[in-house]
Order: structure tokens, then sequence, then C-alpha cells
């Protein structure tokens, strides 16, 4: 079988199709579509998740700039997708404690001095994961911890996710939304993803059976928060709130130990 695979990064081009039964095209060469954020959710305030950042891009397709979320992990070091860091490293600004994009002033700004990709990325499946050092740190604000445990990744569990992403008319356009996505489990995405590389052992399957509420286009790179921790990172997803087409995270607990010392570098 073959189908549509989508990263939720906004770049001007149209997804690609599978390039065969069960496995996909290289992950560097996976373009992302143009941008569509949260589906189904409510606006957020970064008040209340300071630690949650716009990733914006010079060469984005918004008008806007709005290209990626990221997460404050320490006051230099912001946790993304590995697949959104695709564009030179001048040309991406992180901004921290503005809830609207559409306004060019309030929080802080800050240009990225250096960028880890996690080196599997692209030539394994799952490793969607970075970590960008703020040329100008964000001093001050609450950051958020790794979850380091495996075992959060439990059927049931009720994580939500950010993002300044697509809301498919669901929200306002460019706003901070969240929405809170349950853990559906491993084999409910190894099933309806059949064709693609899911990874048990690194990723998050969440969402809703029937649709209705997901992470979209735009929403890449951003948090998905569990007890406080950063649980998961936006990754990809077939279309975005699709009944039996659930959202795949980066499992933050299965890299842990390489995102601690990068941040920690």
């Amino acid at each position: 079988m073959t189908g549509k695979f989508k990263f939720r990064a906004v770049l001007a081009a149209a997804v690609v199709a599978v390039a065969s039964a069960g496995a996909l095209a290289p992950a560097e060469a996976r373009t992302p579509p143009p941008g569509t954020n949260i589906v189904g959710g409510t606006t957020a305030s970064t008040a209340q998740v300071p630690w949650m950042i716009a990733l914006n891009n010079s060469r984005s397709s918004s008008p806007v700039g709005q290209y990626c979320g990221a997460t404050l992990v320490k006051a230099n070091k912001i946790v993304t997708a590995a697949h959104c860091m695709g564009q030179a490293m001048s040309t991406y600004t992180a901004i921290q404690g503005r809830d609207n994009l559409n306004s060019t002033t309030g929080g802080k700004t800050s240009k990225i001095s250096k960028i880890w990709k996690d080196p599997l990325y692209g030539r394994a499946a799952g490793h969607d994961v970075a970590v960008l050092t703020l040329a100008t740190p964000f001093t001050g604000v609450a950051t958020l911890p790794l979850e380091t445990s495996r075992a959060a990744d439990a059927v049931g569990a009720r994580p939500t996710t950010y993002g300044y992403g697509e809301t498919e008319g669901t929200g306002p356009a460019n706003r901070l939304q969240k929405v809170v996505v349950p853990v559906l489990g491993d084999a409910y995405c190894r099933s309806v993803y059949a064709s693609y590389d899911y990874v048990a052992n690194g990723e998050i399957c969440a969402g809703y059976k029937a649709g209705g509420k997901d992470s979209c286009q735009g929403d890449s790179g951003g948090p998905l928060v569990l007890n406080g921790r950063l649980f998961g990172v936006v990754s990809w997803g077939i279309g975005c709130a699709d009944a039996g087409n659930p959202g795949v995270y980066a499992e933050v607990a299965s890299y842990a130990a390489a995102l601690t010392t990068q941040i920690n570098n």
C-alpha cells in the first residue's frame, strides 16, 4: 500500500508519496507541505507555558514567518524536531513569550548560534529530535524538564500538545493553541501506519481514533507535555485530525541521554 506522508512543518512544497510498500524515502528528502496548527484545540497563553517557543524562519511560506515550534529546556537551549532543520542557521529566529505571531512585538527573540541534529535522523526511522543553542539566552524564563522514563508512554495517558500551526478553521491563525491528545499506544500506530516506519521504541502515538483534534502543519518540533515534562516532540502524521490517523511524536525518553548531553554542552 502507498499513501501520503506529512511532516508537520511549514515549507513551500507538497507532500511526497511513500517510496515503496513498508518503506519511506530518505528522511532528508521528505519535504513537508504548506502550513495548515493545532486542530480542535483552544487558545493558550505563554504566561502559563513560558517554555513554549515559536521557531520562525525567514524562508517560511507563512507571511508572518511561522515555521516550527520548540521547547525551552535551558536558558540557552531549545529542543525541536530534526526535520525542522532544513534551512540555513541564519534564517531561524526563536521567539519566547509571544502569544500572537501576527504581532512583531512582545516577548524575547534570539537567533541560533548552534544546531545539533540527531545524527541517525535520515539514516534510520525515528530520531526526529534536535537541540539548538540560542545566541541570546532567555534568562529568567521557566524551562521544561525532559521525560526520562519510557514507562510514561502508556495507553490512556493524556498529554497536551502546543503550537502556532494550522487550525483548519478551528481556531485563530498564528495564535498559540493547545489540545489534549490521549496516548493510543504503539500497537495502534503500527496497525494504522502499517506502510510507514512507525518506531515503537522511539515514537509516541497520540490523538483520537475518531479524529477531530490533533497537531498539524506548523506545529512540528513543538512540545507534547505530560506531568510537567517534555514527553514528546511533534513529528509527523497523515493529514491532520483525520479519523484513524493520529499524530506521531518523537519520544523524548528514548533520546533523553543524547539530548541531555547536548543541552549541557
